[in-house]
């Protein structure tokens, strides 16, 4: 088991680095020696994020080298998507555990990142190697892992409020549509027209209608709790995967649309799926309570989850409910997008890989107000 990491935040600048800073901060397992961002590089942390002065007020980020992280126990990769192929490539082996928080990890199928993501995978070899980062789903697979791709924000929130009906046979996989809506911070620090206050305030704008990247993600996680109920096809060994479903050829089918809201944290995704009998409130609802009964991060509730119960926290609040009128399961979560939808998440990944206890230094209780 790995005690005191010496950990690497590639990426630091950006707001997962940040975020990634924050829990690092308070983890009493880790000790962050590194954290790169080209664009900030010679700045000190805390002028660009002043309340992580208490803890780095001495740190500076750096240009990232290769050089940089040998030795390291983890690094994490808080990059935009496309950049941490190549990154990845040069560190893997320099280092205990590499963790992605881009999507260059996620996708089994190398023939979907040209699809969805509009560019040839670079590394294809390398994806075989990585575990995919839901631990409540996939947990086994992280144990040990070399690799870790964490999970997107948006497939987080719809697979934990959907896999358990799906794991279960209590939902047609086909024809599910996820409605989902997140804070502005999912888009990043760049500057950009569509996330500046006078755009977003006072507005609420669907976005990425039939071809958000992030939905053949989703298709694949239900895909494998369908397929292969223990895991997403990754081999023990972490050198070899069964061959994995092409992105038409998924047994589960989403219809995913997201939704920019004018606040800065959080994601609701409401759920909705056609039952396979006819079922109950309160049998979906068991549904999930059995399968997150030992999950410290996921609450189920009886009442809507909203995003302001899980703001600052790792914790997943999670509903469901079944329509004898229409005939739909409804089901939802709420997470905060930064938290369990991307660092917090991260670090999770993190104790499971190093043997810790998987709650340590995350916070369970949320910010209110």
């Amino acid at each position: 088991m790995l005690t005191r990491m010496r950990v690497g935040i590639v990426g630091a600048s950006g707001y997962t680095g940040a975020e990634l800073l924050r829990l690092a901060a308070g983890h009493p397992e880790m000790e962050v020696v590194l954290a790169t961002g080209d664009t900030q590089a010679g700045t000190a942390v805390a002028d660009l994020y002043p309340s992580l002065r208490p803890v780095y007020g001495d740190l500076v980020f750096e240009p990232y080298t290769p050089e940089a992280v040998d030795g390291l126990d983890l690094v994490f990769c808080g990059l935009p998507h496309g950049a941490s192929q190549a990154i990845v490539a040069e560190v893997k082996d320099r280092v205990t555990c590499v963790l992605d928080l881009s999507a260059d990890f996620r996708l089994k199928d190398p023939a979907a990142y040209p699809q969805w993501y509009g560019a040839e995978h670079t590394a294809p070899e390398l994806l075989a190697d990585f575990a995919y980062g839901l631990p409540e789903l996939f947990r086994d697979e992280l144990v040990g892992a070399s690799g870790v791709a964490v999970a997107g924000c948006y497939p987080t929130a719809a697979s934990l409020a959907l896999a358990p009906l799906v794991r279960a046979g209590a939902v047609e996989t086909m024809g599910i549509v996820v409605d989902a809506a997140s804070g502005v911070s999912g888009a990043g620090r760049a500057l950009k027209h569509g996330t500046q206050f006078c755009t977003v305030d006072e507005d609420f704008a669907a976005y990425g209608l039939l071809d958000h990247r992030h939905t053949p993600e989703m298709e694949q996680v239900l895909s494998a709790c369908v397929s292969t109920p223990g895991g997403m096809g990754r081999d023990p060994s972490r050198t070899a995967m069964r061959p994995q479903p092409k992105s038409h050829e998924h047994s589960a089918q989403v219809l995913f649309t997201p939704h920019l809201a004018p606040m800065t944290r959080g994601i609701l995704a409401t759920c909705y799926a056609r039952p396979t009998s006819p079922t109950t409130t309160d049998e979906v609802l068991g549904v999930l309570q059995d399968a997150y009964t030992d999950e410290p991060f996921v609450q189920v509730v009886v009442g809507p989850p909203t995003t302001k119960a899980v703001l600052g926290s790792n914790s997943a609040f999670v509903t469901a409910r079944a329509d004898e009128r229409t005939g739909w399961v409804l089901a939802l979560c709420a997470i905060d997008n930064l938290v369990k939808g991307a660092s917090g998440q991260a670090v999770q990944c993190a104790n499971v890989v190093a043997g810790l206890p998987e709650t340590l230094g995350l916070p369970l209780v949320g910010m209110f107000p």
